[in-house]
């Protein structure tokens, strides 16, 4: 059975693409485009790993990423938060609301796919 990753980026055509990669990599993609949209389809849908930018309409990706990882039913499932915010500070944050990984883009296709694998192995 296919891994279920929800993406969420409001750039639209990035996530087509994503989606297209990843799919492409059989792998099931649940695609948002807001934080709060992100929250409501992550309960909803309770995908393997969470693809989250960080600078998202309504919701940030930090927020959304905490309200998840504190929330005992969904605190297992593994978020790679995707941004292009390099700075420590970032970083740091991420690490605060407990993100698994972090990816800068512009983002090598080839180095997230090995993240998502490794990260679902767990």
């Amino acid at each position: 059975m296919s891994k279920r990753i929800l993406l969420v980026d409001d750039e639209a055509g990035l996530v087509e693409l994503m989606k297209l990669r990843l799919e492409a990599d059989n792998y099931e993609v649940i695609t948002g485009y807001d934080g709060q949209e992100a929250l409501e389809k992550a309960r909803k849908e309770k995908p393997d790993l969470i693809i989250l930018d960080l600078m998202l309409p309504k919701m940030d990706g930090y927020k959304v990423c905490g309200l998840l990882k504190k929330d005992a039913r969904y605190s297992k499932i593994p978020i790679i938060m995707f941004t292009a915010r390099a700075e420590e500070e970032d970083k740091k944050a991420g690490e605060e609301v407990e993100a698994d990984a972090y990816i800068i883009k512009p983002f090598e296709p080839k180095l997230l796919l090995e993240k998502i694998k490794e990260l679902l192995k767990r």
